[in-house]
């Protein structure tokens, strides 16, 4: 069986009708339920311990602090977002543009070498859904035959319990869910604070997680798979990403073809597939790995345990269905780097090279200085000139930080309006006004280059370079 995408300009055939709709959506245009049989087998055995790890790790995080911070906080509405406990500003809003485009490059590299790998084993979506919500589901509705058998029972008693026991259960998860997600951005600690202060006072905050709580319980309960087909770009861009020598779960029709029952049909000379439908069974999204590689395959591997085990049944040998690329099927070919995933590789080396350069550059006192507007010079006496200059300055830092103002080649001196030190408050921002007093001796041209040291007590923390203006004096 060739790639989906190979064939997409060519017509329909009888038995090829998955080639003109998603799995999930039936001849007539409705959706169709997916009734997804309980995976048993060692990928899946795997994948939920990883789970498990992925859990600690999302519910865990949002306690994490370095230096009395959250290791990580995205939050949006202040402008203010903190990586490994260091603060960024929107003016440090560049070092995300090439942080997403290091995450662009890593996903064309990752998927064009690993398929949808991320899709099965890593991505939230697919965690919450199979691994937690899925599971949920199998321990009060039972398997796939229970559940199908329960929606088309008569609403009795047993089915009011057993369906609203799983819809309040599911609502308390996504309400789980929506409070540590608001954790990343507004922090943990104000998190509590909604949830143990007076409704009155965090009106917002308690708005805002009812409609996440909403939004999740709507997708694990009702949109499910239809996010990942529907919402999510990445299936669609599988067809770009991927060639024939990417690792995607794959069906080797050379062993399996043709299929058919070889009890039934012990004298035809049959390939290994029995035709037994495991692969479609446990699969979330509804599809037959059979046929190729489709957009709706997420790569969870239920498919190749499903298949595993019918082997194992009949006495064959495993791999029927497994990772592998299309060039390994067709041709025998193992698994390679290939030419562009060097490409791939050595572009992103490239720009996570500047991103760590940027990043271990930044400044954790930033100060912006400028001439005030509209004030030209002042002559001082008969022997020198001033000029006056706005700072302000942002500090990312935990401590707060008495910014000294020198004046750092030449003859001259600073004169700070106000106090001596300009006082920025711990992740904070700070202003202030000062003077630059220079000799006439030294000015010789209308703008003369000056360097201002940005001390914090005696420690030097930054340079600024700005222009002094003045009169053309005769030497």
């Amino acid at each position: 069986m060739a790639n989906q995408t190979e064939h997409i300009n060519e017509p329909i055939t009888e038995g090829e009708s998955f080639r003109d709709r998603i799995a999930t959506v039936d001849e007539s245009g409705k959706r169709k339920w997916i009734f997804a049989q309980r995976p048993n087998g060692k990928f899946y055995s795997i994948r939920s311990w990883l789970s498990y790890l992925y859990f600690i790790v999302f519910f865990g995080l949002p306690f994490v602090k370095i230096d009395g911070r959250p290791l990580f906080l995205f939050n949006v509405p202040a402008a203010r977002f903190i990586l490994f406990g260091k603060v960024f500003w929107p003016q440090d809003f560049f070092i995300f543009g090439l942080t997403m485009v290091t995450f662009v490059f890593f996903i064309i590299l990752f998927t064009a070498a690993f398929g949808r790998l991320f899709c099965g084993w890593a991505c939230p979506q697919t965690n919450f859904m199979e691994m937690m919500f899925r599971k949920v589901e199998f321990f009060i509705l039972g398997d796939a035959p229970a559940q199908r058998k329960l929606k088309s029972a008569p609403w009795t008693t047993d089915k009011i319990i057993k369906v609203g026991s799983k819809h309040l259960v599911f609502f308390l998860l996504a309400f789980i869910i929506a409070n540590f997600f608001l954790a990343y951005v507004i922090g943990a600690s104000e998190v509590e604070k909604i949830i143990t202060e007076p409704i009155s006072k965090h009106t917002a905050g308690f708005t805002s997680i009812f409609i996440f709580s909403a939004i999740f319980y709507a997708v694990y309960a009702f949109f499910r798979e239809q996010a990942c087909i529907v919402i999510c770009p990445y299936g669609r861009l599988q067809s770009v990403l991927l060639d024939k020598n990417s690792m995607i779960v794959a069906y080797d029709y050379k062993r399996g073809e043709p299929r058919g029952n070889f009890k039934k049909h012990a004298d035809e000379n049959l390939g290994d597939c029995i035709d037994c439908h495991q692969c479609v069974r446990v699969c979330p999204t509804g599809i037959d790995i059979r046929d190729g590689v489709q957009m709706e395959c997420v790569g969870c591997t239920a498919c190749i345990d499903a298949c595993d085990n019918v082997m194992d049944k009949i006495g064959k040998p495993r791999g029927l269905v497994r990772y592998a690329s299309e060039n390994s099927i067709a041709n025998g070919e193992r698994l390679h780097y290939t030419t562009r995933m060097k490409l791939y590789t050595g572009l992103c080396a490239v720009v996570l090279t500047l991103l760590s350069i940027l990043l271990a550059t930044r400044k954790d006192v930033d100060a912006t200085i400028m001439r005030t507007p509209g004030i030209l010079y002042q002559e001082r006496g008969t022997d020198s000139i001033s000029n006056l200059y706005n700072i302000k300055v942002v500090n990312k830092t935990i401590k707060e930080v008495p910014l000294l103002i020198k004046l750092e080649d030449g003859n001259g001196k600073i004169e700070t309006i106000g106090k001596p030190y300009i006082t920025v408050a711990k992740e904070g921002q700070g202003s202030g006004s000062f003077f630059v007093v220079l000799p006439k001796s030294r000015i010789h041209q209308r703008s003369t280059h000056i360097i201002l040291g940005l001390y914090q007590g005696n420690v030097k923390i930054s340079d600024a370079k700005t222009n002094f203006l003045g009169p053309i004096t005769e030497q």
